[in-house]
């Protein structure tokens, strides 16, 4: 599918109760055993799309990437990106010998598409979709940040080892545990939440690269 196409009928969802789609589309939310699945959002999109569900570390539509991201409203009502958005998993062996245009995490950030949706409460019993939106890797800015961020954890790989990551790196893009229970060597990229509104064109600021 065209990211054009998807972006048209992505956004004949807005309004619309994810729940309520994800029964439809036969998306677990909850198992009988109570546990939560944590990607159930974005497997019902993925269905209503008519992706079928694979853990590739390609973009999962073969030109672009499909993303999904939780919003959640503030004191005065205003709506407020709730966390950072993973964007994939880091392979300490491809990072340190691929540069950033060959890397997974350009391939992945270079052409998405973003979809919002309103987080209300753990159970989830109703969760709507607010926006969607679209973003291309093109800004000279955005673009030398993004590099800039990557290659401090390409150097930090080779000169100190994997286990030296940490979430406390990167301007737009850090480098995080991913995985269950304290003590994981998981290491993911995620988009900090001041980029994830950037992205979603909420009029949020970023912090851009500083002539030195």
């Amino acid at each position: 599918m065209e990211r054009v196409d998807a972006v048209a009928r992505l956004t004949t969802l807005i309004g619309q109760d994810l729940r309520q789609l994800a029964d439809q589309f036969n998306v677990t939310v909850w198992s009988q055993e109570g546990k939560k699945n944590k990607g159930w959002a974005g497997h019902t999109i993925e269905r209503y799309l008519g992706l079928a569900l694979n853990s590739s570390r390609s973009p999962n539509f073969g030109s672009w990437e499909l993303k999904l991201v939780p919003l959640v409203a503030r004191k005065t009502g205003k709506l407020r990106v709730k966390e950072t958005m993973a964007i994939t998993m880091i392979d300490p062996v491809e990072v340190v010998n691929k540069e950033f245009e060959e890397s997974h995490l350009f391939n992945k950030l270079k052409k998405i598409v973003v979809v919002a949706r309103v987080f209300e409460s753990q159970n989830d019993n109703r969760s709507l979709v607010h926006s969607v939106a679209s973003f291309d890797l093109d800004d000279p800015d955005i673009f030398n940040q993004v590099k800039a961020d990557y290659e401090l954890v390409r150097n930090t790989i080779k000169e100190e080892g994997f286990l030296r990551l940490s979430g406390k790196m990167g301007r737009l893009v850090q480098p995080r545990t991913k995985g269950q229970g304290h003590g994981s060597t998981s290491r993911a990229f995620y988009a900090r939440t001041n980029f994830v509104a950037h992205i979603l064109g909420s009029g949020y600021s970023i912090p851009l690269p500083v002539d030195n």
